[in-house]
């Protein structure tokens, strides 16, 4: 069993009621809920944050290599557009990590369309709403299953 992290960034916590039309209905608990049955299911232990701040997200970045996590979930919200720091302590403690997003943001605005962390990720997935997240939960669970 691998301990997995799903970090989520600002205003990910506004889910549900976030721009419906572009995010979804579906709340960040009710996200990690079923992200947390497709790790159990595969045979890992999800743990879930979020946060506003980005020196919050390096600073859980850092303790998951240090808890011997084995990889990431992330969907950065609009650290994505943004954080070099957040990238670097992805780099710095060699986590393998997917990067997820909830809307295609290769079809939104131009500023969302360049990210610090797609070619440095093991995958991306991008516009699929909620079920991004157990998508990106089943190939973690294969990436580990191969020792990749």
């Amino acid at each position: 069993m691998a301990r997995v992290l799903l970090l989520n960034g600002p205003n990910l916590n506004l889910l549900g009621s976030r721009e419906p039309a572009v995010y979804g209905t579906d709340t960040l608990a009710s996200i990690e809920a079923r992200a947390a049955a497709v790790a159990r299911e595969t045979g890992h232990e999800l743990q879930a944050f979020q946060s506003n701040a980005e020196h919050e997200l390096i600073e859980r970045v850092h303790r998951a290599k240090a808890e011997q996590t084995a990889f990431v979930v992330l969907n950065p919200g609009a650290c994505t557009h943004t954080s070099i720091a957040l990238r670097d302590a992805l780099l710095g403690t060699a986590l393998p990590f997917i990067e997820v997003h909830l809307s295609n943001t290769q079809a939104r605005e131009e500023f969302r369309r360049r990210s610090y962390f797609s070619d440095v990720a093991v995958g991306v997935i991008s516009g699929l709403g909620a079920y991004g997240y157990e998508a990106a939960l089943r190939a973690a669970a294969l990436h580990l299953a191969r020792g990749t």
